[in-house]
């Protein structure tokens, strides 16, 4: 099992989402005699899980079931444990397309915090790129480092704890992409130039406060980038259901001609029918709102 990588077979050591329903999935450790307790009973790793074809059917000793999938970077989104506020897929989408990002770039990012977006990245640039990511807090950079070897992308990138905005990346002149998701991202938009290649690149900042994205475009401004640009993405989704709808009564046909006889209707002639069924989409009564601004960049070529 590997985030970049898709397996077939469900192994001893893998990381398995199990998805119990709607909105409502849990990142599994699969280990020999383990067992995972669930609403619908226990899940028995050993019979239930090890040997079984990713995206099976797996019912709980309770009679309910579950199916475990093959961890993705957008399920480990929505599964991972939150040591702080995540970036989501809306964002993350955006991110990685005006990064320009694809397999083989190098990529610098501050900081990791939970590692969804990270783990996004990672599955953009491999096989052959690589990801440097700073962690100002220790504990959460040891924690991440662990999950990147236990998801099998440890060899594509590189953790360091130390404050981005005083020591820098730990990189000079290699990365095609930058991006910040620190409290004050102007003190870092320095070593974030320093850390680009010569040839330029993309620089992506995200910040949930609109005084952060004034500062953060001026140090940009000063510091000779172009192309300077803020968004917001909000997300609508649509529900798409059926609905009946009621088809008028408009009396006869006005249209005929006055000189043919109107003739009733025989008594087996089927009724025409009074409402009509058909999917439609709805907008939802509620949406999330606000998450933050992504502001893009470009470093010029020097």
């Amino acid at each position: 099992m590997s985030f970049i990588e898709y397996s077939n077979l469900i192994q001893d050591g893998d990381v398995a989402i199990v998805h119990l329903g709607h909105n409502s999935v849990t990142a599994v450790k699969v280990q020999h005699g383990a067992q995972t307790q669930t609403r619908f009973g226990v899940i028995r790793h050993s019979t239930d899980l090890i040997g079984q074809r990713y995206g099976c059917k797996v019912t709980c000793s309770k009679g309910g079931w579950v199916h475990v999938l093959h961890p993705t970077p957008e399920l480990w989104t929505v599964a991972l444990p939150h040591r702080t506020q995540i970036l989501y897929t809306t964002d993350i989408a955006m991110v990685t397309m005006m990064l320009e990002l694809k397999p083989g770039s190098v990529v610098c990012e501050s900081g990791t915090g939970s590692g969804s977006l990270s783990h996004a990245i990672l599955r953009t640039i491999a096989p052959s790129g690589h990801l440097h990511t700073v962690e100002f807090h220790q504990q959460r950079a040891e924690k991440v480092v662990e999950e990147f070897k236990e998801h099998r992308v440890d060899h594509l990138v590189t953790v360091r704890n130390q404050d981005v905005c005083k020591d820098g990346f730990g990189v000079t002149g290699v990365a095609d992409a930058v991006f910040l998701d620190i409290p004050s991202p102007w003190e870092a938009v320095g070593h974030a130039k320093a850390a680009m290649k010569k040839h330029g690149g993309r620089l992506c900042s995200f910040s949930p406060c609109i005084e952060q994205v004034q500062r953060t475009c001026q140090a940009l401004t000063e510091r000779g980038f172009e192309e300077v640009r803020t968004l917001e993405v909000l997300l609508r989704v649509h529900n798409v259901r059926p609905v009946t709808l009621q088809l008028p009564d408009f009396g006869p046909d006005s249209s005929s001609s006055s000189s043919q006889a109107t003739e009733e209707a025989p008594p087996s002639a089927a009724p025409n029918p009074a409402s009509l069924k058909i999917k439609t989409t709805t907008p939802p009564r509620e949406m999330p709102g606000h998450t933050g601004y992504l502001t893009f960049a470009t470093k010029p070529r020097t």
